[in-house]
């Protein structure tokens, strides 16, 4: 089971390796948009919005629905915006242990002086 969860992990990981499509996720965090408003909020090409949301959609990140001719987009299961907020909170940890040490740096080399 170790291996087929780590393989699943890093699909997912694949599926969101692109700041568009990280964008795409953040976006539908909210709840189900058509193409069109998706396009529009995150201001992409048609076709490059195609490509990204094909990728989320074979990595089963993204559910999407026909009515008529709009195709909506949903989250899969919104646990993963859970994950994003954690790297989002693990992003400013970094930021601020970096923040942290420059600061010591600066006071280092002005006591230096």
């Amino acid at each position: 089971m170790g291996d087929a969860l780590r393989q699943f992990k890093a699909e997912i990981f694949q599926a969101l390796a692109h700041p568009t499509r990280i964008a795409i996720v953040e976006t539908l965090r909210e709840g189900e948009l058509p193409t069109g408003q998706l396009i529009e909020k995150l201001q992409l090409e048609q076709a490059n919005a195609s490509q990204h949301l094909a990728v989320l959609r074979s990595k089963r990140v993204v559910v999407s629905r026909k009515v008529g001719n709009q195709v909506f987009y949903s989250l899969r299961d919104r646990a993963l915006v859970e994950v994003l907020d954690i790297l989002r909170r693990y992003f400013y940890s970094q930021l601020t242990g970096t923040m942290n040490m420059i600061e010591a740096i600066e006071q280092e080399e002005a006591a230096g002086r």
